[in-house]
């Protein structure tokens, strides 16, 4: 049941309910803020899956809700990339194993629904959490606090607000935040299958002409797929009899994990990015696809997100100790100057590797087969690649 308080002033509100802003309002209510969560209280259905990485788990764990997200996860422990472009120069076949940096796992791979199931009961059991089982429909950014209506007509108000609305955010748009945003001539087809041999952990991602095409392994003889194609062959294939697309997309993964049988209903999204110009203005501060959008490659979306998250809690914690207005610019500077750098990192490394599987020009494709086969054949460098996916910022450290 939704919990209400009238003529409450809080630290921060949050506003979205998807993983980041539940996570973000948990997170902010367990550093000791009053916070307030405006979004419907039942979780969203989500079919898609995500795959956590070292530095997410580490705020999940913190949290508290790591046991009980990981019932229903399924670890990560190698990561195969095979070049099927069929060009002139491809890369050879290059395996990343958990057990080289000695640890068991990359991580943990989860269908977004049972993440948002156990983030929705989590929220609605936090003490310091008022839960608004509403949808935010303004914003007033211009006083001494933010102030939120929903759509039933009521208003929250914090001293701080936390944009988790999407890409579309209404309360980026309300501060006159600018963004850059761009598109690829791709679209992701994204479901869930069966298969009759077992992946033993392996995630395997095949490179094509159009994209990755990517099998990450779920509880069981279950895998996530992420089939990035032309807009035209992915609608095609959306719309196939389901037992026909089973067979295709096996042909297409070679039948590494046997007989397929489609789980889910295929979904599309077409391929786009996007990165806002700033995270903070006067009482807000933006996470998640509020700040910055890319495509599905490398699995780096809800994992720099969850960056997003730990930093602005850290930031708004130390403020606080300091007597500082919360939502202030002199208090949200140090988020900004933390986030940015590491947006812009992730987003460049992204889209350069998605277009490099696009370009027709040698050169370029030399250099990814080159990287690559420096990758299988020489350990440091391929530490130090599998360090900097699973926690950005640790792989040029130096290691014994």
């Amino acid at each position: 049941m939704a919990r209400t308080k009238k003529d409450v002033f809080y630290d921060a509100v949050v506003v979205g309910g998807g993983p980041s802003g539940r996570i973000a309002a948990l997170a902010l209510a367990r550093s000791g803020l009053q916070t307030a969560l405006i979004a419907p209280l039942k979780a969203p259905a989500d079919e898609r899956t995500t795959a956590l990485w070292q530095k997410s788990l580490d705020l999940l764990k913190d949290l508290g809700i790591w046991e009980e997200i990981e019932l229903n996860a399924e670890p990560l422990k190698k990561m195969r990339m095979i070049d099927g472009t069929e060009r002139l120069i491809r890369a050879p076949e290059t395996v990343f194993n958990s057990a080289e940096l000695g640890v068991e796992e990359f991580g943990y791979n989860i269908v977004n629904s049972e993440m948002n199931n156990v983030l929705a009961k989590a929220c609605a059991k936090e003490v310091n959490l008022t839960c608004v089982d509403d949808f935010a429909e303004d914003a007033d950014f211009s006083g001494a606090r933010a102030t939120i209506t929903t759509k039933s007509g009521q208003t929250v108000k914090a001293a701080l607000a936390v944009a988790a609305d999407g890409r579309n955010s209404m309360l980026r748009s309300a501060v006159g935040i600018d963004v850059k945003r761009w598109s690829y001539p791709q679209t992701a087809l994204v479901l869930n299958l069966d298969h009759t041999l077992p992946h033993h952990g392996v995630s395997t991602e095949f490179h094509t002409a159009t994209g990755p095409f990517t099998l990450v392994p779920l509880p069981g003889r279950r895998s996530s797929l992420v089939c990035v194609e032309t807009q035209e062959t992915a609608l095609r294939l959306k719309t196939m009899d389901k037992t026909l697309l089973a067979r295709e997309l096996e042909d297409r993964a070679r039948s590494v994990l046997g007989k397929f049988t489609v789980i889910s209903e295929p979904q599309t999204f077409p391929l786009s990015g996007m990165t806002a110009q700033s995270v903070i203005a006067s009482r807000l501060a933006l996470i998640g696809e509020t700040a910055h959008v890319f495509p599905p490659v490398g699995a780096q979306g809800l994992n720099l997100s969850m960056r997003d998250i730990s930093d602005l809690v850290s930031t708004v914690t130390t403020a606080k100790q300091k007597g500082q207005d919360l939502g202030s610019l002199t208090a949200l500077k140090p988020y900004e100057a933390k986030r940015m750098s590491d947006i812009r990192s992730r987003t460049n490394a992204v889209d350069m590797l998605n277009r490099s599987l696009l370009t027709e020009f040698l050169p370029v494709q030399a250099a990814r087969s080159v990287g690559m086969y420096l990758a299988g054949k020489i350990g440091p460098f391929r530490r130090l690649l599998m360090r900097e996916g699973m926690a950005p910022g640790t792989g040029f450290q130096l290691r014994p």
